[in-house]
């Protein structure tokens, strides 16, 4: 367990590390306190932690391990051979768990509750960097962490390999994936700064546009992004209908309610647009370009892997996952990550992979032959929905067959589906029987599912 400056392990500085080899010793080697204290001097024991750390035949074990693999790569180590992360295991044992810290997995499973970084540290403001922690107080804090890591794996371990599909998807997927995405965000990638700034001034131009059309449909000037002043002009000077309420009681402005709104009133689909530039703006084209490394000129992402309940990866600091592609202002961002000199960006994706999946699992025949003829289901799904001919299946129809396809896999509601496709609840209702009606037996395939799952608390 490496001991930093910062949590960001793009800017964090090796303070410490700490060592547990047995259940009974627990060791921590300070290195860069600001300290009079004696400490180990940085090169003699990074160059023996080398000799541990790119040994292929030591297994190393840690709580969130690629953050150290991240700092100790800063300083020319690399980790080689298996590697056991139990934040990991204890994602992969309960997915279902709200957190997988160290100190709310120890409690768990060992009963332990590990002294905190802010018990050594202090809180808030007062709070100071782990190099100004007494060395004392660092070494019982880290060597703990360590201590608690090698007894949690002793623990989820066994457990993992109780069950052969568990640890066949911890060591054919798991473990290899983190140093995949441990190499993914040590690369980063490049961006164009002018052309995000070129679509910023655009974007602010449309900004502009929106509010000075909102302005002379209502007479007067207001904050388009004040909720309080928002709901004024729509429900009391506008006069529109009141379709939901804040918790306090006041009539609701939040996207459900100004989506509804906009089915019969123009405002609200400009307040909306409005909101959607707004969001282009503050969350990439102008943040972006401040989340650049200066060291390495490129944008440098976290990937989770213990996040997602369904065992997705998440992304943060920026998330990347969620650049924009419906609109033609979205997709004018992506064009801003670019390749480097003589370097080409290659995007390769399953074609439509959870259906194929769905297919193979529940052998609808109508399914499993629409891929076997090379059918594009979502063109074909439009043709029985909407009783057209495949010549005639346009953009807008694939587009509602594709969010019927999947929004049925995930159990979407005809509630939900209505919203999403902007119809009524009863069509969408109607969409979905008629769905099951072609492919009876992903239906079959998905109760049989949900039944297993109430029987047996989980699925596989």
């Amino acid at each position: 367990d490496t001991e930093t400056t910062s949590l960001n392990y793009k800017d964090a500085e090796l303070v410490g590390f700490s060592i547990c080899s047995d259940e009974n010793h627990a060791y921590y080697v300070p290195l860069a306190h600001k300290s009079d204290q004696r400490q180990i001097d940085f090169k003699t024991a990074l160059n023996l932690l080398k000799g541990i750390i790119e040994n292929e035949q030591i297994t190393k074990i840690g709580h969130h391990i690629k953050y150290d693999m991240h700092v100790l790569e800063r300083y020319g180590l690399r980790f080689r051979g298996t590697l056991f992360d139990t934040m990991i295991e204890s994602f992969l044992l309960d997915p279902s768990l709200n957190r997988h810290d160290l100190n709310t997995v120890s409690l768990k499973y060992l009963g332990i509750n590990p002294v905190t970084y802010e018990e050594v540290a202090g809180k808030g403001a007062k709070q100071i960097c782990f190099d100004e922690v007494e060395v004392e107080k660092a070494t019982q804090y880290a060597a703990e962490d360590a201590h608690v890591t090698y007894l949690l794996h002793r623990i989820l371990s066994k457990k993992i390999s109780q069950d052969k599909n568990l640890e066949k998807i911890y060591y054919k997927i798991d473990e290899p994936l983190i140093k995949i995405l441990q190499r993914i965000e040590s690369t980063g990638v490049l961006l164009d700064e002018k052309k995000l700034k070129q679509q910023s001034q655009e974007l602010k131009k449309k900004i502009k546009k929106i509010e000075d059309e909102v302005f002379a449909e209502v007479g007067e000037e207001f904050n388009l992004s004040s909720p309080k002043q928002l709901q004024r002009i729509l429900f009391e000077v506008l006069e529109l209908p009141i379709l939901g309420k804040t918790p306090g009681g006041q009539p609701s402005t939040s996207e459900s309610v100004l989506q509804d709104l906009a089915v019969s009133y123009e405002l609200p689909k400009k307040i909306l647009e409005h909101r959607t530039v707004s969001k282009l703006i503050s969350t990439y084209t102008d943040k972006l370009p401040l989340e650049i490394n200066s060291v390495t000129n490129r944008i440098h992402t976290s990937y989770h892997q213990a996040n997602v309940v369904t065992g997705r990866l998440s992304s943060s600091n920026p998330n990347l996952q969620n650049i924009p592609i419906r609109t033609n202002e979205g997709r004018k961002i992506r064009e801003a990550f670019i390749a480097e000199e003589n370097s080409m960006i290659i995007a390769a994706d399953y074609s439509q992979i959870e259906l194929r999946i769905l297919a193979h699992l529940s052998q609808d025949k109508n399914l499993v032959r629409a891929f076997n003829d090379g059918l594009d289901i979502h063109t074909m799904t439009a043709c029985q929905i909407f009783s057209l001919k495949p010549k005639d299946v346009g953009p807008d129809e694939r587009r509602s067959a594709k969010a019927i396809n999947f929004g049925i896999i995930y159990g979407m509601s005809p509630f939900g589906l209505s919203k999403q496709l902007g119809i009524f609840q009863n069509e969408a209702k109607d969409y979905i029987e008629y769905y099951f009606k072609q492919f009876p037996d992903v239906k079959n395939f998905l109760e049989d599912t949900k039944a297993f799952a109430r029987k047996n608390k989980y699925i596989e």
